[in-house]
């Protein structure tokens, strides 16, 4: 699209300003109860102001970084997921009069249209998954695709990578690479700035009323040398290489017993990851019986009931769930989707209570001896 500029605080707020005069409700990082979460932001005030983070296998803390970034920390606990495909919605609503039934379909949450902004590669990454798993069906998902379609997308890219993330091994990056309106690297050597890449025609839009000036070459080698440095200080790698072919060999691997020991089964690992989708229905009433809704909540594979078909669930053990859950995410997911379901993010890692690591355990299975077949 149109060559990189650059804008400093004031154009964020700018930004900021005219996103919101556009309609949009503006969601961006903010830090809420000892960690940054995606909330509603009217000013960069709101931002994260000079906050790190310390991520590791079942260890998040924030830090102070002793500077004026305000993205300087690695993947918030949460993605945008939960505003595009909430934990739980309204399906359709009932109403009994007499010997009636009038039933209506729900219409989505209001609170839309959304602008994201701080957006992370992996999480651009996740959407693009969601794309396929939820809105390239046959039967898409209708609330998720219109939400997606009114959203306004500012890509971040990751200058300080968390001891959970690898990304790079999953294919990905801490720069954006596509699925964005804007993007910004920020810049704090030679004054606080960002240097604004356009990935959409609405995107150029939006930039067209910031007045921003063209980036200079020291502005571009200085984004560059940020991307240069995140790559090289991931946290976490994996081998993908035939990983598809070792986790289908591996299905009797006593690696799954061992993992099963430490496993709570508390679905944490499925709540945090960005491209997670299943889901539930839970109907509800009121005590007359004359009111009834159908929900649609959040499910997850390590739950029992999950697997349950008549008779019973056919994944009643730990070690059956959680072959399903790394199995499906690293290998199968590419048979039914023709991708990976990981994207490296790492905070299935990071929001493990028991520390299981997704990277250790993918390893361990490649150099795990398999029980003899007959």
């Amino acid at each position: 699209m149109a060559d990189e500029t650059v804008i400093g605080l004031e154009g964020l707020q700018r930004l900021l300003d005219v996103l919101s005069a556009r309609g949009y409700q503006v969601i961006g990082p903010r830090v809420r109860e000892g960690a940054v979460v995606m909330a509603p932001v009217s000013s960069v005030d709101d931002l994260p102001h000079g906050v790190g983070d310390e991520q590791d296998a079942a260890l998040y803390r924030l830090r102070d970084r002793g500077d004026d970034a305000l993205f300087g920390f690695a993947a918030p606990a949460q993605a945008v997921k939960p505003v595009l495909f909430p934990t739980e919605e309204v399906i359709w609503r009932g109403r009994r009069t007499g010997t009636e039934l009038e039933v209506h379909e729900a219409t989505p949450s209001e609170g839309g249209p959304y602008a994201f902004v701080g957006v992370r590669p992996c999480d651009l990454r996740a959407l693009a998954v969601h794309d396929t798993v939820l809105a390239g069906r046959q039967f898409a998902d209708a609330r998720y695709v219109a939400r997606l379609e009114g959203a306004f997308l500012v890509a971040i890219t990751c200058s300080d990578p968390g001891g959970t993330c690898f990304c790079v091994s999953m294919g990905g990056g801490p720069h954006p690479e596509g699925g964005f309106d804007l993007a910004l690297t920020e810049l704090l050597d030679g004054g606080h700035r960002f240097v604004v890449e356009v990935g959409s025609a609405r995107g150029a839009e939006v930039l067209a009323d910031l007045a921003a000036p063209p980036a200079t070459v020291a502005d571009l080698e200085a984004a560059a040398a940020v991307v240069e440095d995140a790559t090289g200080r991931m946290g976490r790698t994996v081998e993908t290489d035939g990983l598809r072919e070792v986790l289908y060999a591996a299905a009797e691997s006593p690696r799954w017993d061992d993992v099963a020991a430490r496993c709570l089964a508390c679905t944490n690992c499925t709540m945090v990851c960005p491209t997670c989708f299943c889901t539930s229905v839970e109907d509800v009433a009121d005590l007359s019986g004359d009111v009834a809704e159908r929900h649609r909540v959040w499910d997850s594979c390590f739950s029992q009931d999950f697997a349950y078909i008549h008779g019973g669930s056919v994944r009643q053990e730990t070690r059956s769930r959680y072959r399903q859950w790394l199995t499906h995410k690293l290998a199968s997911w590419e048979d039914q989707f023709g991708m990976s379901g990981c994207v490296g993010c790492g905070r299935c890692i990071t929001w493990c209570p028991a520390a299981i690591d997704i990277t250790v355990e993918a390893a361990a299975l490649r150099w795990t001896p398999q029980p003899a077949t007959r």
